[in-house]
């Protein structure tokens, strides 16, 4: 009996061996990325490129969001995934939350982070609760990482509300615009001084959608528009009636203009990716000097929590199945999004937010101090809201409703169409857009 369970034991030994020789013999020479701007790249680049092995390649495609360019050039790769040669499959794709769940709940697309890949409970313990609820399938598993998490609010102009409310101090800003109604009564102040409150027609869009407590769609295929959405259209149409914003689309040069020196835009709503990655870049006179006070408005600016907390976007990591580098997916994944000291790096270096409480509660408590922000340490006011944000609501079809929306509503806050014809467009589209939903 010994013998025969020593020669089991030899065995099992023997195939496990065999299962991990053929793995690392397996593991390809190509790490193929799939993404949509350079956010991920350049966070890879500076915190990860090093520990890779010398004979590794990596192949970045990068196909813009804009027309659904990104998913549609994704999902014809990861169709295509089974029969690809080695070398072409996708390792590695990052998806956003509008649209996660798409990718989470489709069968063999996603692999099992814990299961698949290796990272255990206790990697990921320090990260927020919200990052993993957005990844995490129907049956309960978990299938992407993220190294940020976003909560937002208000980045304001220093010079601005020095001249509107006499000061520019965080604490003492933060209090002007605790509620909607302060904000109102700021913003009718600052266009008496002949600045904007906000730059244009969909800025506080987010503020309000995170707000919602009900999903998109009820049980029955029903569409529902919460009070949040109700009231987002009713201030944005007084704000682009009362001249409170200049009428630009978020993301566009005219919205972006307004941060600039000459710039008359009070506030933008966001997040740490948001201010690092596409506010402060804007606010440069010399798109390629130096990042520092005296070129255009930067240094000029400030962070509050503003009138409701938010959370706003994010990047997730995923590991495609059929990978053949899922060792070197698990380490990306590990040092990316649940290695503290990494994290630290990342918050104090590149201004995200990320995605480890330890790690933002020490840099909360610290001397960073960010330079757009005048020296601010804006990190503070981000603990509370990650812990407390809330994705429950989330749908499938939360990417089409929201941006049918905004659309839609262009139209009517321009005074080229009514309210109601306005929702009527709204019903249309998105019914066209998803033929099983109702009115």
């Amino acid at each position: 009996m010994k013998k025969t369970l020593v020669a089991v034991l030899a065995l099992a030994v023997l195939a496990s061996n065999f299962v991990m020789a053929a793995k690392k013999q397996k593991a390809g020479k190509v790490l193929n990325i799939y993404c949509w701007n350079e956010e991920f790249q350049s966070r890879f680049n500076d915190y990860y490129a090093s520990k890779l092995p010398s004979d590794i390649k990596v192949n970045w495609i990068i196909t813009p969001s804009q027309g659904n360019a990104y998913q549609n050039k994704l999902d014809e790769a990861l169709a295509a995934q089974k029969k690809a040669k080695a070398d072409n499959k996708i390792d590695i794709f990052l998806v956003e939350a509008d649209y996660a769940l798409k990718y989470v709940d489709a069968p063999g697309v996603c692999l099992d982070v814990k299961k698949d890949i290796g990272l255990t409970d206790a990697d990921l313990a320090q990260q927020y609760k919200y990052t993993k609820d957005i990844m995490t399938d129907h049956k309960g598993v978990l299938r992407g990482v993220s190294w940020q998490a976003c909560p937002g609010g208000f980045i304001y102009r220093r010079s601005i509300a020095k001249d509107v409310l006499g000061t520019d101090d965080p604490t003492e800003v933060g209090k002007a615009l605790s509620n909607w109604d302060k904000f109102d009564d700021v913003a009718a102040k600052a266009k008496a001084k002949g600045y904007f409150m906000l730059s244009g027609i969909d800025d506080a869009f987010r503020v309000f959608s995170d707000n919602v407590k009900t999903p998109w769609v009820d049980k029955n295929s029903k569409i529902q528009i919460d009070p949040q959405i109700r009231r987002w259209v009713k201030q944005t149409k007084e704000y682009t009636d009362k001249g409170y914003n200049n009428k630009a689309n978020l993301w566009s040069p005219e919205s972006f203009q307004g941060a600039t020196k000459n710039g008359k835009v009070f506030g933008y709503f966001g997040h740490a990716w948001f201010l690092d990655f596409c506010l402060a870049p804007a606010t440069l006179d010399n798109p390629n000097g130096a990042k520092a006070v005296g070129n255009g408005s930067y240094g000029d600016w400030a962070f509050c929590k503003g009138p409701q907390g938010f959370s706003w976007g994010g990047t997730w990591i995923c590991g495609a199945a059929g990978s053949d580098n899922v060792d070197l997916i698990k380490d990306i994944m590990k040092t990316l999004t649940c290695d503290a000291t990494t994290m630290v790096k990342i918050a104090k270096e590149a201004g995200d937010f990320t995605n480890n409480e330890r790690a933002m509660t020490q840099v909360a408590n610290s001397s960073y101090q960010n330079p757009f922000l005048g020296g601010q340490n804006h990190m503070a006011f981000f603990l509370d809201s990650a812990k407390s944000i809330d994705k429950s609501n989330m749908s499938p079809y939360d990417q089409g409703m929201t941006e049918t929306l905004q659309h839609a509503m262009s139209d009517y806050f321009n005074g080229i169409v009514s309210e109601s014809t306005a929702w009527d467009n709204f019903y249309t589209s998105v019914i066209e857009l998803y033929p099983n939903l109702q009115r």
